[in-house]
């Protein structure tokens, strides 16, 4: 099965770029971020009409995470645990042909220091703790999403001019890593521990044509998903269509 994770920004903009790269592609699941619509005004046809079955968790204007499937969806719970009053629409989970997957868009946090940060910070606490409640339950589980941290210098082209920034600030990557010290794995760092790997390119200053890019966007896998991994790779080509998202797909292929 291949599960791939796209942040979008926009489903509605990016919406031919989406379909196409599914008709064009071989993924079984694709979690979307940053759909930035709410759930009554997505558009489920377009997905559906190729057979495709869709989870939505939206919000006007903002955010927003939503995950097609070739399989059915089932067990779909919206929002992360843990903060009743949280009302940002960036975690979906749910479970498809055994696999639980959770989609994850992390607050950016900027400025840092400051209430985002603190709020991503927080985030990432919850994540953490329900991170650690699906591992308890030994299904194969894919966090996957746009996490909005640069965990390493590497994983950005330029680290000089990211220092302070919320993305690498030590916080953020610390939260990161407790993830993955309770057990997830970060399925590109598996099989690539090292080389350049970007994810996102930003619109301005020719970021894109430089190569100018950020590894954000990540799918950290339980053991048991981690034991089936035999693939991963990032997907470069829609990031250079015209009118594209800045970020493109990672995807992951776990065997049956």
């Amino acid at each position: 099965m291949r599960i791939a994770s796209w942040n979008v920004n926009s489903a509605k903009a990016r919406l031919d770029h989406i379909t196409n790269w599914l008709q064009a592609d071989n993924t079984d699941i694709l979690m979307m971020q940053e759909i930035k619509s709410q759930d009554e005004n997505f558009p489920r046809d377009a997905f559906t009409d190729l057979g495709w079955h869709i989870a939505v968790h939206g919000q006007k204007s903002y955010n927003g995470v939503a995950i097609a499937s070739r399989f059915p969806i089932d067990d779909v719970m919206n929002g992360l645990p843990g903060d009743d009053t949280d009302e940002q629409a960036r975690y979906i989970e749910a479970t498809i042909n055994g696999v639980r997957v959770g989609n994850i868009y992390l607050p950016n946090g900027n400025p840092a220091p400051g209430p985002k940060f603190d709020y991503k910070l927080a985030w990432m606490a919850r994540l953490y703790d329900r991170a650690v409640e699906l591992l308890a339950t030994e299904m194969p589980v894919v966090l996957g999403g746009d996490y909005n941290v640069l965990p390493q210098d590497i994983d950005c082209y330029d680290p000089a001019a990211w220092v302070g920034d919320a993305l690498t600030h030590d916080d953020s990557r610390a939260a990161f890593f407790k993830i993955q010290h309770a057990g997830h794995i970060d399925a590109l760092r598996a099989l690539h521990p090292s080389g350049v790997h970007y994810t996102y390119w930003d619109y301005q200053a020719g970021a894109w044509q430089r190569d100018n890019g950020l590894r954000i966007d990540h799918l950290l896998l339980s053991p048991e998903a981690g034991d089936r991994l035999t693939d991963v790779g990032i997907d470069r080509t829609p990031r250079g269509l015209e009118k594209p998202s800045d970020h493109t797909p990672i995807w992951c292929q776990l065997r049956d």
